[in-house]
Order: C-alpha cells, then structure tokens, then sequence
C-alpha cells in the first residue's frame, strides 16, 4: 500500500512540474514586488507558504500598500479564495476515499491549476496522485517567491520603485487571458466590480470597498444571468408552442 502510494506520488509530482514551470515567472514576480512593496523576504515566503494562491496575495500586496488593515484584507483574500472550497469538494466527491489527514493535505495545496490537473484523471483519483502534483506546485510558488525577492536587491533603484506600477500591469496579465477564455462575462464582472469599488471607496475603506464590491458585483451578475436564463427559457418555450400549433394547421 505505501509502495503504491508513493508511485501515485511519484505521478502526481511528474504531472505537475508544468505547472511549476508555469508559476515560475509569476512567483518571482510576486517576491519582486513583495520586496518593492516593503515585506521582508520572511513575510513575503511565509505569505506563500500559508496562503498560496497569486491572484489572492497580488491583491493583498496591493492593499498593504494602500495601508489597508488585517482584517480587510484577511476578509478580502477569504473571499477570492472562497472558490477553492468548491474545487476541493468536487474533488473529494471524485477521489478515493483516503485519510482525512490526505484529504486535508490535498484540499490545502488545490489551486486551479492543480484542480484542473486532478480533474482530468478518471475516478477514483488517488490521494497521493493530488497531493504529488500539489506539492510540486507549492514547492515551486514558495521557492521562487524567495528567489524573486532576492533579484529585486539587484536591481537598479529606479527599476525597484517601479514596480509597484508593474502590479497594475499583472493585474491586467491576469485578466485577458480570462476575458479571452470567458468572453462578456468577465467584462462585466470586472465594469461592475470597478463601478461598485469607485462608488464604495467615497465612504469606506479600500479594503472593504473592494471586498463588498467584489460580492456585490457576483451576486448581482447571478442575479441577472438566472432572470435572463428563465426569461430565456420561457420564451423558448413560446415559440415552441407557436411552431407545433402552426405545424398542427
């Protein structure tokens, strides 16, 4: 059993050096601008290590720097991360039915990437297979955050004060490729999340600005998407009904 164990390991790990590949460049980055934004290598590694997720500590660096509090942006990168507990229990209901001890292990290193490598595997996916793929991509994030900390003392001066714009420019990084796979819906998620942030920050804080920005722009967006769908549906079977009564004459 623990020899298997350690073969699934062993797959796991092999299946997810791309996605260490692929963190790579936006580790470093983020140890860059942890450095820039006045973190120490400790808490820019240990940010890595508890948190692990780049969208969620992006956001949170930039409101250390706009002098947000603890509990915003605890609240704030609760919230982004709220869909890693969806993927976590859709992956428990695909998975073997291992130790608590693995599945807590699993579900704490599930990232997109890893929870798209999983899913792809037939049920049931073994929990050590999870885990070997989850660790690779925890090993490189954290790493290469220190490593990408340590460059930034390289740099020019000049170059080290301007990345705070280069966050800005992340954040655009990481958005066309979802505009590109997700099309309108991400458009408006992101227009109504910048509207409700603008109208919020005259009267709060930015970090709680963003926070209620961010839930109420996706419950909205819910909101329309099933009045839309069931005005949809309604009107589908309208027209239906119009074409059985006029195949019926």
């Amino acid at each position: 059993m623990k020899e298997n164990n350690t073969l699934f390991f062993k797959k796991g790990a092999a299946d997810g050096i791309a996605i260490a590949v692929g963190y790579m460049p936006v580790a470093i980055t983020f140890g860059l601008i942890a450095g820039a934004t006045g973190l120490s290598v400790v808490e820019a590694v240990l940010m890595s290590m508890i948190v692990f997720a780049g969208a969620a500590q992006y956001m949170a660096l930039s409101m250390i720097a706009l002098g947000s509090g603890a509990l915003e942006i605890v609240l704030a990168t609760f919230i982004v991360n709220l869909r890693h507990l969806l993927m976590s229990a859709s992956i428990h209901e695909r998975a073997e039915k291992g130790s608590k001890g693995a599945r807590a292990v699993y579900a704490f290193g599930m990232t997109d990437e890893v929870f798209a490598v999983a899913s792809a595997k037939p049920a049931p996916i073994r929990s050590f297979y999870i885990i070997g793929v989850g660790a690779v991509a925890y090993g490189s994030w954290v790493g290469f955050t220190g490593v990408g900390f340590y460059m930034g003392s390289f740099l020019p001066l000049i170059l080290q004060e301007s990345m705070a714009i280069a966050l800005y420019a992340l954040f655009i990084a990481l958005l066309v490729p979802s505009i590109k796979k997700d099309g309108k819906m991400v458009i408006i998620l992101a227009g109504m999340g910048g509207l409700f942030h603008s109208l919020f920050a005259l009267f709060l804080s930015t970090g709680w600005s963003i926070m209620f920005a961010t839930i109420l722009a996706v419950m909205l967006y819910e909101g329309m998407e099933r009045l839309l769908g069931v005005k949809g549906e309604l009107k589908e079977n309208e027209n239906r009904e119009e074409e059985e009564k006029a195949s019926c004459q």
